[in-house]
Order: C-alpha cells, then structure tokens, then sequence
C-alpha cells in the first residue's frame, strides 16, 4: 500500500496499540484500510499485519457487516 494514507479516524485498542481507519491508494486504485498500529521502541505508532484492505467497491459490503454487528449486539 501506498505511504500516503489518509487516516479519518483512530481509536485506541489499548495502550501499546490503536485502531486506524485509512484511504490508501495502491496503483491508482483507492482502498479502505483497518489496521493495527503498534507502539515500537521508538514511541512511534508502526503498522502491523493485523488489519483488512478492503477495494472501495466492497465498502457496502463492510458497512452492512458493521451494521449487523451493531444490531447483534443490542439485542
């Protein structure tokens, strides 16, 4: 993925890591990304492995999961 990602939004997962979800453009395709940020030795937040890439044409798809999730957990 490209370096120029544009985050809108992080939350933290607790306190060595957090969430970012991104806009990343990979050979002039655009993509969402959830990932994984970890605190390194550095202080700095590095990307892990852990996240989902996802190309904006299943994005729908990613919105009606999350959707379902939150009405799973209401009940």
């Amino acid at each position: 993925m490209s370096k120029d990602a544009q985050v809108v939004y992080t939350f933290p997962k607790n306190p060595l890591e957090e969430v970012r979800a991104s806009i990343t453009v990979f050979k002039g395709k655009q993509y969402v990304d959830l990932r994984i940020y970890y605190k390194g030795d550095d202080g700095e937040f590095h990307p892990s492995k852990k996240g989902l890439t996802l190309s904006l044409d299943l994005f729908s798809e990613l919105e009606q999961a999350v959707q379902k999730l939150s009405e799973a957990v209401g009940e």
